[in-house]
């Protein structure tokens, strides 16, 4: 598992708060949105691997199975190209007029203002995920990470940062700050994210539209965010 650190823990930290970033603070699915913009700089034309991935998601396929075939698609990509057209589209999105979760954004901004450890836990790639993680003034950063040879996406990647993952994320950046789970905050908007919401001790969530999660969080009181977008 690669962590990222992209500055230092906040001095004398006592808390961390943890996010899902795919419609908890960012108002799109990002690998879909960012395909949809390297295959029209690519030239374009009928996008036969989105709908694939669509109508195996349709069949209860588990996203870490789609989180593979998806990566597939960049094999023989030299990595700073990714990296180069990451930042592209991350700097064009953001720039959209509803392109954050505004409740979710705003939550962190308030852990952040506190002094805590912010960590984002994302089954997205480095290249897009990143720049986000830069902007909202992230600490630590887990997402999918592609690999290489020689500067050249194989098309694998280590392990999708999805699930049981997730989990892990969590248990190494509270040693790694040497922090609680129980004082700890989790942030999710999909039933993926509940290993890392069931092992803190304040997790929430965001938006309605994932049953299982909606379900769980009726049952236990979870407190809820909207997941209305906007800046």
């Amino acid at each position: 598992m690669t962590r990222r650190i992209l500055r230092p823990a906040p001095e004398g930290v006592t808390r961390a708060a943890f996010f899902d970033v795919d419609e908890t603070l960012l108002a799109v699915k990002t690998m879909f949105a960012f395909w949809r913009y390297w295959h029209e700089r690519s030239g374009g034309g009928p996008d036969h691997a989105t709908a694939e991935l669509r109508r195996l998601a349709a069949t209860g396929l588990p996203r870490e199975v789609l989180n593979r075939r998806y990566y597939r698609r960049f094999a023989g990509v030299p990595s700073k190209d990714l990296m180069a057209g990451g930042l592209e589209w991350y700097r064009e999105f953001s720039a959209g007029p509803a392109p954050f979760v505004t409740e979710g954004v705003a939550a962190l901004g308030r852990h952040l203002a506190d002094g805590e450890l912010i960590v984002l836990v994302s089954g997205s790639m480095p290249a897009l995920i990143e720049p986000a993680a830069e902007e909202l003034g992230a600490h630590l950063l887990y997402c999918t990470e592609l690999l290489d040879e020689s500067g050249v996406l194989t098309g694998e990647v280590d392990r999708p940062m999805i699930g049981a993952a997730k989990r892990e994320a969590v248990f190494d950046a509270l040693s790694w700050a040497g922090l609680s789970a129980q004082d700890s905050h989790a942030y999710g908007d999909h039933a993926s994210d509940l290993p890392m919401l069931d092992v803190v001790g304040h997790p929430v969530v965001v938006g309605d539209g994932d049953p299982e999660l909606a379900a769980k969080a009726a049952a236990l009181r979870w407190p809820v965010l909207s997941a209305a977008a906007g800046r």
